[in-house]
């Protein structure tokens, strides 16, 4: 896969402050405050920076940490993970495998189905209903 590179200055052209502060400088938004949160809509949900798709609705569920949480990507390779060892602790950062943007992390404490809890950030996302898909 060709990476979508972008400088910093072209990356703030094309987000918000907030997206550009979470995905380009690995921040995070506030835990219910995020567009996605308690969203239940039917489609995709894709990267903010470059549009990949990253989420497939039926991947999502209520994990109560007030972040959007899905069980897996949309596909095996739509994610990369890195480890994280700030803030004193050491978890699995989540990015774009389009672009590098920093979308969460992921844990090992979500449903049966796959055992994983993608935590992500809502300010990442950009939401397609299934029936504006092609």
């Amino acid at each position: 896969m060709t990476k979508i590179v972008k400088s910093n200055e072209e990356w703030r052209e094309l987000l918000s402050d907030e997206a550009y502060h979470v995905a380009r400088e690995h921040g995070t938004e506030r835990a219910f405050s995020g567009e996605y949160a308690a969203f239940k809509g039917d489609g995709i949900y894709r990267c903010v920076c470059c549009g990949a798709p990253l989420f497939d609705s039926s991947a999502k569920f209520d994990s109560g940490t007030g972040w959007p949480s899905y069980d897996r990507p949309i596909t095996p390779d739509a994610l990369e993970e890195h480890r994280d060892s700030t803030y004193g602790m050491v978890r699995v950062e989540v990015t774009c495998a389009s672009c590098d943007a920093h979308l969460g992390h992921v844990f090992p404490d979500g449903p049966k189905t796959t055992g994983l809890r993608y935590c992500i950030n809502s300010v990442c996302l950009n939401f397609t209903p299934r029936s504006q898909e092609s």
